[in-house]
């Protein structure tokens, strides 16, 4: 199963000291679902951890 793709725009993402693209809130509103892979920005609550959501 594909997710739609989502295209990428301006405050999306930025890249971060080792040159990695990191997704802001921004991204993760737009896609409208949470991932459950623990992004730094995750505008959903999710802690990796404890596998919720707060």
């Amino acid at each position: 199963m594909f997710k739609e793709r989502i295209p990428i725009e301006d405050g999306d993402f930025y890249l971060n000291e080792k040159g990695y693209k990191v997704f802001t809130a921004q991204f993760h509103l737009k896609r409208g679902y949470c991932c459950k892979s623990g992004c730094k920005h995750c505008p959903y609550g999710y802690d990796k951890k404890t596998d919720t959501f707060s």
